[in-house]
């Protein structure tokens, strides 16, 4: 789950962290309100769960409150990769010296969280770690101790020179880290970490984003969920219990089990297709949860092909097919499908699929090629 910027620079706020004066507004007019408290200079930010909000006009400076509603105005109703602004942020703008990069995100190979900093703050790490992985240093940090303060401040000295700027930082990485364990993240980032002309380091943004396993044990978190910040189809297949992600190719993937999910994406790539979702509809799938993954597939206008790759275990693939059968009498493709089920009550499902007009397989490689070249018309590999 993503929290808003405004969401996670309170969370840090709460903490001692410091962060410009800022608020979040609905309309123009507060926005304008919230310039005038402020008294200086603002930047008025779009909040959405998107990157790239500044190369989009998401970002914009105003001098007084009449530009600061004049900027709101603009970006409010705006469009940023699909998702609709609704919020901004207005925030005192702070004048930057110089910009770093702090962030805690946990790593799979070593099973702990682990610092990256860098002195090249502003711009996206990654562009950092492939132009100049020496400006970046990562530090696993041990979850029985925590973020001890030697580490903070070798982390700190990695950023500045100055010992009251370090002694600053690792300050404020300690807070960051304290966050990152008590909100339940996967990734938790300031960026930028600016140095003032007044010579203080201050956190002029923050994304934290909360792993979903962590949700139930804090109400609190996830009650910061904003539905309307995400993409539809996300949000309906979360409400399905689907596993859902969008991507960008044009063959419908709905598989059960994520295993088998990343083998039928690979193998529409390695034809050819480009997969145009991950569709995990679990391992004990009910004829509702698969009306509800067509429903979804069959919103993205990117589809030109649905793929259906079930491998019968626990699943029974006579459930598979009543969904599929219920979701097109419901709502009539417009696309074609390919089916391929085996496993559990095979035959029973096949039964149900060609009594009502579905053709059905069993060899996966064939189910995947047919998909592809439909949705590439005829182009498979």
């Amino acid at each position: 789950m993503n929290l808003h910027e405004y969401q996670a620079k309170e969370i840090l706020r709460a903490l001692g962290v410091p962060i410009p004066a800022g608020e979040v507004a609905n309309t123009a007019a507060e926005a304008q309100a919230i310039a005038s408290r402020i008294g200086r200079p603002v930047v008025v930010k779009a909040q959405v769960h998107a990157g790239g909000r500044g190369k989009a006009g998401g970002v914009k400076l105003a001098k007084d409150p009449a530009e600061a509603r004049e900027k709101a105005q603009a970006i409010l109703g705006m469009q940023i990769k699909g998702l609709t602004v609704e919020k901004v942020l207005v925030s005192d703008a702070a004048d930057i010296v110089t910009e770093a990069y702090v962030g805690i995100i946990m790593d799979r190979a070593s099973r702990k969280p682990v610092f990256m900093v860098s002195p090249a703050g502003g711009i996206d790490i990654e562009e950092v770690a492939a132009k100049t992985p020496e400006k970046i240093l990562k530090l696993p940090v041990d979850t029985r101790y925590g973020l001890q303060s030697y580490q903070a401040m070798r982390l700190g000295f990695f950023l500045y020179d100055d010992l009251a700027k370090a002694r600053a930082a690792a300050k404020i990485m300690q807070q960051l880290y304290t966050a990152f364990v008590q909100s339940g993240c996967s990734l938790a980032e300031i960026n930028p970490l600016v140095v003032t002309p007044a010579g203080d380091v201050v956190a002029l943004d923050a994304k934290m984003v909360i792993d979903d396993n962590e949700l139930d044990r804090r109400p609190g978190i996830a009650a910061l969920r904003d539905e309307s910040a995400e993409a539809p189809s996300e949000v309906e297949a979360r409400r399905a219990n689907l596993t859902f992600i969008k991507l960008d190719g044009n063959v419908g993937c709905c598989v059960n089990g994520a295993g088998l999910a990343m083998a039928t994406m690979d193998l529409v790539k390695y034809y050819g297709g480009e997969p145009a979702n991950f569709l995990d509809i679990g391992g004990s799938s009910s004829p509702e949860k698969v009306i509800a993954a067509l429903r979804i597939i069959t919103a993205d206008r990117n589809v030109k092909a649905i793929l259906f790759n079930i491998f019968g275990g626990i699943t029974r693939t006579d459930d598979v097919a009543n969904g599929i059968v219920a979701a097109t009498k419901a709502s009539p493709l417009t696309v074609p499908i390919v089916i391929r089920l085996t496993g559990t009550n095979e035959e029973i499902a096949m039964k149900i699929l060609n009594e009502n007009g579905f053709s059905a397989s069993s060899d996966m490689d064939e189910a995947v090629k047919s998909a592809v070249a439909l949705a590439t018309g005829g182009r498979a590999a």
